[in-house]
């Protein structure tokens, strides 16, 4: 791929018009690896046009063959994988085997695309009243949007544009500035599979990019994944343009460790969970509340070794385990939330960082322990990997922890006991919960979507709730002449009408 990217309009690669050069860097070295030309309003006006004019013509492909599209477009994906991988790794900074298995979770999407017929089956109802039957259909919404993050610049847009173009839609898609090349080159290999020019057009971009997202009258639906700041902002302002909108936002998830739970699996579900990606996941778990003081000592004694021997570097050294964090921005916020905990009087039990002097963009594992609610380290979402211990006496203490914050995008429980892992279930105020898992991020075929201020708008992604997301709801009435004339009628007709 060039050092030098461009954007991909109507099937073409278009060098950006906006001020604003993009640099990317490797975050493991800091090295200025490529460059781009950010998209202005115009450039995304272009993309939208494009997509405007391949609608009508794509939403009338038979699904069979919209299917037959995302068939190609997973073989390709897998007989590309390594390099996708390897474009992630080299621009988020994320191990190779993180960056697969990213990549491997978009793939499920596309194979849950491959079943859009499946998908769009509707409803029929015959005689509703006398001679008349009703049925329903879900149709394309015309030209959709998504706006992705820096943290899965594969999976993310995957969990968007392949359900909305299996639908029928057209798409524009807003890549990163901080890692594109990935996500750029999924809409070289989507195109190769057979989708035609101007059904995906993929844009890199700041905010003038996602201000005409927002404000242009062609487009009917916008995606979002990201921080909830701005996910508030996309919700508010798309909305009030008339868009339908989904916008995922910040977490802050909780895992309870129960008295009675394996010890083992619970700190294997904790190193994975909190610090793979650098715990730059909005699924990253970055609260542990253990019920009692002897369960949080147990657990630190287990975890603190396991943390201490993680294997930190690029993503191309062997072992390795956690990468760098995306930029020298993310790495000094970081750094600033550590010293706040500090200076509140959480616990320092492992300080990583001794990472921090080595090139790029590292910060070792950390762990805290005696953590309050009132602390910044527990109310927001650093966004690293950085570990919270909230010692509870209860599990009821647990919960209404969980349930007090104003994120709710997933939890989990480690424990060998039924009943109380069916509360959890039943009752914690999270969108996504799991039992003795370290991630509850649903597969393909549910979907994904938290509760409270990790969600805007009422739809969750990919699933059956990103088909009703893409498409609007449509309910014919019908009635056939049978030669018999029976005049005007002034009211509804109703199945009583029969009678």
């Amino acid at each position: 791929m060039s050092n030098n990217l461009k954007h991909i309009i109507n099937g073409k690669k278009i060098s950006g018009h906006s001020k604003t050069l993009f640099d990317i860097f490797n975050p493991a070295t800091g090295e200025l690896i490529r460059q781009m030309q950010g998209a202005s309003a115009e450039d995304v006006k272009l993309a939208v046009e494009s997509a405007k004019e391949a609608f009508p013509a794509w939403s009338n492909v038979p699904p069979s063959k919209r299917a037959q599209v995302m068939f190609n477009y997973r073989e390709l994906l897998l007989t590309h994988v390594d390099e996708l991988a390897t474009l992630i790794s080299e621009e988020h900074g994320k191990t190779l085997a993180d960056a697969k298995g990213e990549v491997l979770r978009g793939v499920e999407v596309v194979e849950f695309c491959t079943a859009i017929n499946n998908h769009l089956k509707s409803d029929f109802t015959a005689n509703v009243s006398d001679g008349i039957d009703s049925y329903n259909m879900r149709q394309a919404m015309g030209v959709c949007a998504g706006i992705t993050p820096f943290n899965f610049p594969a999976m993310v847009p995957m969990w968007m544009y392949p359900v909305a173009i299996a639908c029928g839609n057209t798409f524009v898609l807003k890549l990163s500035e901080k890692d594109p090349s990935c996500g750029l080159r999924l809409t070289e290999l989507i195109e190769e599979a057979g989708l035609p020019a101007g059904v995906l057009n993929t844009v890199v971009g700041d905010k003038e990019a996602v201000d005409e997202i927002l404000h242009n009258p062609d487009i009917s639906a916008v995606s979002f994944v990201g921080s909830t700041a701005v996910g508030e902002y996309i919700y508010q302002e798309g909305s009030k343009h008339n868009k339908r909108v989904q916008a995922l936002c910040g977490a802050k998830n909780h895992m309870i460790v129960m008295p009675d739970a394996s010890m083992d699996q619970a700190c294997d579900a904790i190193i994975g969970a909190a610090y793979g990606s650098a715990g730059e996941r909005c699924m990253a778990v970055s609260v542990v509340v253990t019920i009692g003081d002897e369960t949080a000592d147990r657990l630190i004694e287990q975890l603190e070794p396991m943390v201490r021997a993680l294997k930190i570097g690029k993503f191309d050294d062997e072992g390795v385990e956690m990468g760098p964090v995306i930029s020298q921005e993310s790495k000094d916020r970081i750094l600033t939330y550590i010293e706040q905990g500090q200076a509140q009087g959480a616990v320092l039990k492992i300080d990583g960082r001794g990472e921090v002097a080595r090139e790029g963009y590292f910060v070792g594992g950390c762990v805290f322990d005696k953590v309050t609610p009132d602390m910044s380290i527990y109310t927001d979402e650093i966004f690293g990997p950085v570990l919270s211990i909230v010692r509870v006496a209860s599990y009821a203490e647990a919960l209404e922890l969980i349930d007090a914050h104003e994120y709710g995008n997933g939890a989990t429980i480690f424990t060998r006991d039924g009943d109380t892992a069916r509360h959890f279930a039943m009752n914690v105020q999270v969108g996504m919960a799991g039992i003795n898992v370290p991630i509850p991020v649903p597969v393909a075929m549910h979907s994904f979507g938290g509760w409270k201020r990790s969600l805007f708008g009422s739809t969750s992604i990919h699933g059956m709730e990103g088909v009703r997301f893409y498409t609007r709801l449509k309910t014919v009435t019908t009635r056939w002449p049978s030669g018999i004339r029976e005049g005007a009628q002034f009211h509804f007709e109703s199945g009583k009408d029969a009678s």
